[in-house]
């Protein structure tokens, strides 16, 4: 590359995703933003190097005065964002009839909500440079839905239709918007959505607390894919001259694309089995 580019990346603390993501770039010679919640920029600490080329800094996606406070610290440094991965989200595991409506709404916050603050303080910098890219990070989930997670997987889907109206929306400042679409990708997200559930009491699913837990921790099999393969396939793709409009990579995304495409009742049939709901 001709020119280093400047990339800002949420949700970077380690044993994520985001922490490969910032690798990836960095590897890439890009100049790297790496950004969390305060409570886990010890968790980042490592990531920071002269020699790798990445910092970090504080950024909560659910604060318009956090993600203002971010956005310029790096555009002062730096003159500007070129680009801006929106990695940053929660489990929200649970049956949707019991699950509180707050942890709903924080799962919106934060995977949904969260990307578009992110993309409106970055767009107008990236229409004064006139171009920049933004990558979006949904799951197959977001378009085939599973239960026991369905605040979640509605978030993600809520990213995917954003990403399909910026992309072009954005298009006439010349800005690149590409969603990405992991599949079992192996990180602690497994562990943070099982956290979730250690003193939950159902009531109507008590007799489901097994399945509802096989689902939180159902991106974490042995065959799930490495995070550092996915980030590495996703930096090459989004730095390369023309960018893909979507990229699809991990374990299992071949069966999420099949059930994309199959009726409904087969889709209920895989997940009622899968999950043991008669």
């Amino acid at each position: 590359m001709s020119e280093e580019k400047v990339v800002l990346i949420t949700g970077c603390a380690k044993g994520g995703i985001g922490y490969e993501y910032c690798k990836a770039f960095a590897e890439q010679k890009c100049r790297v933003f790496a950004s969390d919640i305060p409570q886990r920029m010890q968790d980042m600490l490592d990531l920071q190097s002269d020699d790798n080329n990445i910092e970090t800094l504080e950024l909560d996606v659910s604060s318009d005065h956090s993600v203002s406070s971010a956005v310029n610290s790096v555009i002062s440094k730096c003159s500007r964002i070129d680009i801006l991965i929106n990695n940053a989200g929660i489990g929200s595991p649970g049956p949707l009839a019991e699950s509180p409506l707050d942890d709903v709404r924080k799962a919106y916050e934060i995977n949904a909500l969260g990307q578009l603050r992110l993309i409106q303080h970055v767009v107008p910098h990236m229409v004064s440079q006139k171009c920049g890219k933004i990558v979006n990070v949904g799951s197959v989930v977001g378009t085939v839905p599973t239960p026991w997670a369905g605040s979640y997987c509605a978030s993600k889907a809520a990213v995917h239709a954003m990403s399909h109206a910026l992309r072009v929306e954005l298009r006439p400042f010349n800005i690149d918007v590409i969603l990405v679409l992991p599949g079992a990708v192996r990180s602690n997200f497994g562990t943070n959505s099982m956290d979730k559930l250690v003193n939950t009491d159902w009531k109507l699913y008590k007799d489901f607390k097994d399945s509802i837990a096989q689902r939180a921790n159902a991106s974490q099999g042995c065959k799930s894919t490495d995070a550092t393969l996915l980030a590495g396939h996703v930096a090459k793709k989004v730095l390369s001259p023309k960018p893909p409009k979507q990229i699809v990579y991990g374990h299992m995304t071949g069966l999420f694309s099949l059930l994309s495409m199959s009726p409904l009742w087969v889709r209920d049939f895989f997940f009622r089995t899968k999950f043991k709901i008669k």
